[in-house]
């Protein structure tokens, strides 16, 4: 049965018009000169069935055409592309995003629901001051502007073109093809159907429900690295790195510390900051344990100052590094190690203490012979050594008592030298 002119104009004004869909730079692909077909009312969106405006165009060379899937007004709902069906703002499936912010779905799943509630979103941004303007609604417009570390640490920060490349083309799969190079389609080896991800539905993946994508992505943020404490809590020192100076690639000035003193005082309070230039990286030392901790948990992994992504380290025990350096600095390469003790043969007595008395560097040991042959490192004085004294005399038994080292000339003393003298 038909339906009367009143009815079809009143279904007709719910029908979406749009001159510009809203896209991610990735859909839009990397050609700035792009063209874009335009068809009014083509199809229905696959959320609300209502007819929209469908835009079709290609992203690139050897990439295949792309076109617009649901409504600009479903897509505003979640703060997603109109192709990819992905987050504007992070270009992360709307399962994850959601799980992160902690954004309960209110879109009705029924007909006669979904179509009252977005003729009522209609409303709100008809009467919107910006209507023009791409801006979320529905629940997710009221968490949009807040951030997130899981989603700071998925998001995707430059565009994925490689997820426009053409399907695979099915007669070189059965070995069929003839047009070689000149074939449109992509000859490549197809996936394996058992993958979860070549089974996705776009509206499991537009109201995040078992998306495959957005499951892959939350097993591997399960296994990041995360930054331990150390077991000594009196460190309350970090390690900043990555401080070299990019002014010529990048334009924006070095890091100063200032720079580093207005992102670390947030968490505590700080008892210094230590910047080595040659080494380009620098040391903040907290006051208390608890506030190092905090900034060490918000700023691994995350932190960009300038542009640049600074590495953030726990610095190292000062007792250790005094062990370290008390053995020798075994820990440090290329260092010499520690020197062996002097053999016994070079233990000699060149300032003829008494060994044998009660005075401050007597041992109570008695004295120990020369070793025969010429003594190292002995200088005697001019002259021989007195005779050894007769068996009965007094003293026989004790050795006799070595000359102390003779008298050094060094050529610097001579006069001759450096015109000290004068030549007639």
């Amino acid at each position: 049965m038909a339906s009367s002119k009143g009815t079809n104009t009143y279904n007709r004004q719910n029908w979406e018009d749009a001159e510009f869909p809203i896209l991610c730079q990735t859909c839009l692909g990397d050609n700035p000169y792009l063209r874009m077909t335009k068809e009014k009312y083509g199809k229905e969106c696959k959320i609300c069935s209502r007819p929209f405006t469908v835009f079709r165009w290609c992203p690139g060379a050897k990439m295949r055409f792309k076109k617009t899937e649901v409504c600009q007004t479903c897509a505003k709902l979640k703060n997603v592309c109109q192709t990819c069906l992905l987050d504007l703002t992070y270009g992360l499936p709307v399962q994850v995003r959601d799980a992160a912010l902690k954004i309960k779905d209110d879109l009705p799943k029924s007909d006669v629901n979904r179509e009252y509630y977005i003729q009522k979103i209609d409303g709100e941004l008809a009467t919107n001051p910006e209507a023009n303007a791409v801006m979320p609604a529905g629940s997710v417009g009221k968490v949009a502007s807040q951030k997130n570390e899981l989603l700071t640490k998925l998001a995707r920060n430059q565009p994925y073109y490689k997820r426009n490349r053409a399907h695979i083309c099915s007669f070189w799969v059965k070995g069929e093809c003839k047009r070689g190079e000149e074939c449109p389609y992509r000859h490549d080896r197809p996936s394996d159907p058992d993958d979860p991800l070549s089974q996705q539905n776009i509206k499991d993946r537009y109201y995040g429900i078992n998306d495959p994508v957005a499951n892959k992505l939350m097993e591997r943020s399960s296994g990041m690295p995360n930054l331990e404490p150390p077991t000594d809590p009196l460190i309350t020192t970090l390690y900043v790195g990555g401080l070299e100076d990019l002014t010529m690639s990048t334009g924006e000035g070095p890091i100063t510390e200032q720079d580093l003193r207005n992102h670390f005082y947030q968490f505590g309070e700080i008892r210094s900051i230590s910047m080595v230039a040659k080494q380009a990286c620098a040391f903040v030392q907290y006051t208390r344990r608890s506030a190092a901790e905090m900034a060490a948990q918000k700023s691994f992994n995350k932190l960009f100052i300038k542009g640049r992504k600074l590495t953030i380290r726990w610095g190292k025990s000062q007792g250790k590094m005094q062990d370290a350096s008390s053995e020798g600095g075994s820990s440090v390469p290329g260092l010499p190690s520690a020197l062996p003790m002097p053999p016994k043969e070079l233990e000699n007595n060149f300032f003829n203490f008494s060994t044998d008395g009660p005075g401050p560097s007597g041992t109570g040991k008695p004295p120990m012979a020369p070793p025969p042959g010429n003594v190292p490192f002995f200088y005697p004085r001019s002259g021989a050594p007195p005779p050894p004294r007769p068996p009965g005399a007094p003293g026989a038994g004790a050795p006799p008592s070595l000359p102390g080292p003779g008298r050094i000339s060094y050529p610097s003393q001579d006069p001759s030298r450096m015109g000290a003298t004068q030549h007639q």
